[in-house]
């Protein structure tokens, strides 16, 4: 009985220091799981903070992004409670972790390109500024350029003279008496322009009064001038071939009392320009 006992008493002695080292064993394994828990929770939210740091336009990678975010909140909710399977979520974080590296290196390609598609955006912008402010300088200079063609073009008169003459065409002479007047004769030269174009020419004459009244044989002697309608007093055509022409527009007087004492004013036109002026003076009735 004493062998048995001692028998026995040893081997709950072996059964106690088993029991405890196990138990030991056990804390320990719990200390580590739980660390190791920890740490794979730690990695998993600060791979939730990159995620949320990565920013793209492109709205394909950014979906791919949100999804595997989301895959790994899910993950974080799972309870490791064993060593297959931390191991397993290990992988699982590894494999995270290289397809978050992808991520990045994508993202920094397009933020790359972005940026060089944004410089280049910028200079063609600057180009097509340039090249519109080239294309208003050149109309600017064209519309100048066409103002004094069109200025130089004109067909301008010289050397204007008035004559009140008396009697008739063919006998006519020249009077100062109001009223023996029978026509008004307005010579001038048409001058040389080579920029011109020849042709038939049509040149009006206006003689205003005094009082700032045109003379007129009828109310219907209308021209056209820059958009308005003008009464003219007589008119006449003539060839021009781009050299000096000398010519007379006659008006004819059929009543004296048209005209007043005082000084008048002679305007000659000729294709929507005034091409000269002169004064004459009636001072005898």
């Amino acid at each position: 009985m004493i062998f048995t006992t001692v028998i026995l008493a040893a081997a709950l002695i072996f059964l106690v220091v088993m029991y405890f080292d196990q138990k030991n064993k056990m804390v320990e394994m719990e200390t580590v799981l739980t660390q190791e828990k920890d740490s794979l929770a730690n990695e998993l939210r600060l791979m939730i903070h990159g995620y949320d740091t990565l920013k793209t336009n492109n709205d394909t990678l950014m979906a791919s992004l949100q999804k595997e975010r989301a895959r790994i909140v899910d993950l974080l909710k799972i309870n490791a409670s064993n060593v297959q399977l931390i191991k397993k979520y290990r992988s699982e974080i590894t494999t995270m972790r290289e397809i978050m590296k992808s991520y990045i290196v994508q993202i920094d390609s397009l933020n790359q390109r972005n940026k060089l598609l944004t410089a280049e955006n910028i200079d063609m912008k600057q180009q097509i500024t340039r090249v519109q402010s080239t294309n208003v300088e050149l109309t600017k200079a064209k519309e100048e350029l066409g103002a004094k063609v069109e200025v130089a073009s004109v067909i301008l008169a010289k050397d204007i003279k008035v004559v009140s003459l008396k009697g008739s065409r063919e006998r006519a002479k020249e009077t100062t008496r109001i009223k023996d007047i029978t026509r008004l004769r307005t010579c001038f030269t048409l001058r040389e322009n080579a920029i011109a174009s020849a042709g038939e020419k049509e040149v009006f004459m206006r003689i205003i009064r005094p009082d700032s009244l045109v003379i007129t044989s009828s109310p219907d002697n209308l021209f056209d001038y820059k958009g308005n309608k003008l009464i003219y007093s007589a008119n006449r055509l003539v060839d021009y071939m781009n050299q000096d022409i000398e010519m007379c527009i006659y008006l004819e007087i059929m009543d004296n009392s048209d005209l007043i004492i005082g000084t008048y004013s002679v305007e000659l036109y000729l294709e929507n320009s005034i091409i000269g002026r002169s004064t004459f003076t009636l001072a005898k009735r």
